[in-house]
């Protein structure tokens, strides 16, 4: 991935007033606190307004929504060395234990960022850029005053729907039924969108999604997982 700028994107100003996360100061260990410091320069992408990441057209590109600690995400980068991933995560902790990931594996294809995703999406994603983005087991704030807060929102699916390729694919996973219905409630709703389900609701999980640790303790303790898959018309 090329994560030189080009200063000729819009400048898009964000009107939101309610964030979707928290932003948790989870304490670092001392790698991730290192891999901040000296992996940063490497792996990173500061965020800077009005300046567009580029991409290499020729090559595939999948954006991941906050992908936790990483694991997941490093694998996939692991096993597609052919295809190029931007992560994109706003806890410290996580982004700096994955830096450390992608070092240990030595992987090329793989940069990440430490900002809200909806900003980056607004003000340095160009349009028609990506093949695929991907947000998995995203806070499903369960608690129906707090439901404003989840992320999968009309406005944020029609922002997502501007910024991939036509047959570029958003890719959802949650562990949470309520919040499954909801985001097929809101994609059912996007004009632009077509299920990827044969069904019209969900699929199965794909073999290049990983399992994470945090799911197979759900699945152990009898939790279920719904994956949505929905491709640009």
């Amino acid at each position: 991935m090329n994560e030189q700028l080009n200063s000729n994107s819009k400048d898009i100003k964000s009107k939101r007033t309610i964030r979707s996360f928290v932003l948790r100061q989870g304490r670092l260990t001392k790698g991730q606190e290192q891999a901040l410091s000296n992996l940063w320069p490497i792996y990173g992408i500061e965020y800077t307004p009005n300046l567009a990441v580029e991409f290499n057209p020729k090559e595939s590109v999948i954006l991941e929504i906050g992908f936790g600690m990483g694991a997941s995400l490093v694998e996939m980068a692991k096993n597609a060395p052919n295809k190029n991933f931007l992560g994109i995560e706003v806890h410290k902790p996580g982004v700096g234990a994955c830096l450390m990931a992608i070092d240990e594996n030595k992987l090329s294809n793989l940069k990440v960022m430490c900002h809200d995703a909806i900003e980056v999406l607004e003000n340095m994603i160009q349009n028609n850029s990506l093949d695929k983005v991907q947000i998995f087991f995203p806070d499903p704030w369960h608690k129906a005053r707090h439901n404003k807060r989840r992320i999968i929102q009309p406005n944020f699916v029609e922002l997502i729907l501007q910024k991939l390729k036509t047959g570029g694919v958003l890719h959802l996973a949650t562990d949470w039924q309520n919040y499954a219905e909801h985001m097929l409630e809101v994609l059912n709703q996007a004009e632009g969108f077509v299920n990827l389900s044969p069904t019209g609701e969900y699929i199965p999980r794909p073999e290049d999604r990983p399992i994470t640790k945090f799911e197979k303790r759900g699945q152990n303790l009898g939790h279920g997982v719904w994956d949505l898959q929905f491709i640009k018309k």
